[in-house]
């Protein structure tokens, strides 16, 4: 009896605790609990703003295919009761894929400092039909990548972004990438994370960034590997390895992203001027022989920089393997000069009227032809004044000793029209 007692008691003691867990408890939704709502293309919020979500594309997506359900991201959706909250807490990626690159990555930092427009996950990836990059269809394949990021740095007016950060698309579009990208197709074209990353995107005055000065040698180099060695080689890519902040690095010659083919004349002409960026006098000097000249007025049938001191391997002219230095000066010019002798070699292209040391004749017969041409203008400077004023005084001497003359002969006419008049009215 006692037992039977206390069992019912059990018993009761059971069905009570059952009820108030019951109670308390709340069944997460399953997608197609969600999909009620967000299955309905009409459905929208109190903003106006729609609700939908494409169930076959969330299917098709990489976590759709894996069975993935909505509360797995949207997790304070598991507790509660529908029609839930408008506002859901914000999405955490991080709960299943790594994101401390992404935290310090230009965007990440930018977001954390309360810069809403630095790009999120979603802003690059979708979110409820994320592809995998290989997809044609994602955002983030190699094809759509331009348009992904050119939705942020694509638009020259975005708020809130830096003006350096804005426009980039469009000069990268005619770039020899651009074109290699978008017109041709090519999978090996690089596109924006070839050259800056992918979450680990970090500012190029950062010593850790892919586009940081000294890394873009390098970072150009995972493609162009071959022109990466013989850079390294050159004069510039040791002065760069010896850490001088001031050699030259791809970008300084080819830029960043309007890169022009560098066989069109166009950008060969330019080149010259990006040399002189930093060679100032053999600039000028260049710009005062024939070769200088004529590439000065758009024509490139003529010499330019490259074409004596190479392009990616410049090396001194002391160095035996320079085009320029002396046993090989007869070969480079024979280059556009077939039959050239040695004595043709000696031409000095970068002859310095200025520079006693470099060339004394040339730097005397200037001083003379200096000399000369002052003599000439001062001399007949001061011959013209002269004769000016020696003519002046002769035409005022004569104009004074022939003046009573001529007033004697205006004053007749005048006396003779008098009486020609007097004589009228008689």
């Amino acid at each position: 009896m006692r037992i039977s007692v206390s069992w019912r008691a059990w018993l009761a003691s059971l069905c009570f605790v059952s009820v108030g867990v019951a109670a308390q408890e709340v069944t997460p939704p399953t997608n197609d609990d969600c999909l009620m709502c967000h299955g309905d293309e009409s459905a929208v919020r109190e903003d106006g703003t729609a609700v939908f979500t494409h169930a076959e594309r969330f299917a098709a997506s990489v976590h759709g295919s894996l069975g993935f359900s909505c509360i797995d991201c949207h997790a304070d959706l598991a507790s509660a009761e529908l029609p839930h909250e408008a506002k859901l807490a914000a999405v955490d990626c991080s709960t299943c894929h790594d994101s401390s690159d992404y935290a310090k990555s230009v965007h990440g930092r930018a977001r954390d400092a309360g810069r809403l427009v630095a790009a999120t996950c979603v802003s690059c990836h979708g979110s409820h039909e994320i592809r995998p990059s290989s997809d044609p269809e994602s955002m983030t394949y190699h094809f759509n990548l331009l348009r992904t990021c050119g939705a942020c740095h694509g638009d020259a007016n975005m708020a809130g972004m830096e003006p350096s950060d804005t426009g980039i698309v469009a000069t990268f579009v005619d770039s020899t990438h651009g074109r290699a990208l978008m017109r041709g197709g090519l999978l090996v074209a690089p596109t924006c994370v070839s050259c800056h990353g992918a979450h680990d995107i970090l500012g190029k005055g950062e010593a850790e960034s892919k586009v940081y000065r000294t890394n873009v040698p390098a970072t150009c180099g995972s493609c162009h590997e071959g022109i990466r060695v013989t850079f390294a080689r050159g004069f510039h890519g040791q002065q760069l390895q010896d850490g001088n902040p001031r050699a030259p690095v791809c970008s300084d010659c080819h830029t960043a992203h309007a890169i022009p083919r560098a066989e069109t004349p166009g950008w060969q002409l330019e080149v010259i001027g990006e040399c002189g960026t930093c060679h100032q006098d053999l600039l000028r000097t260049y710009r005062d022989t024939f070769h200088g000249k004529v590439t000065e007025l758009g024509y490139l049938r003529v010499a330019t920089c490259a074409d004596c001191h190479g392009a990616h391997e410049v090396l001194p002219k002391t160095d035996p393997a320079s085009p320029i230095h002396a046993a090989n000066r007869q070969a480079t010019c024979n280059t556009c000069h077939p039959g050239t002798n040695a004595n043709f070699a000696l031409y000095d292209p970068h002859a310095d009227p200025h520079d006693r040391d470099r060339n004394p004749f040339l730097f005397f017969t200037a001083r003379f032809m200096q000399v000369l041409l002052a003599g000439v203008f001062g001399f007949f400077g001061v011959h013209t004044s002269l004769w000016f004023s020696r003519e002046w005084r002769e035409r005022r001497r004569h104009r004074l000793a022939h003046a009573p003359a001529a007033r004697a002969a205006g004053g007749g006419r005048k006396g003779t029209d008098g009486d020609r008049e007097s004589e009228t009215h008689d």
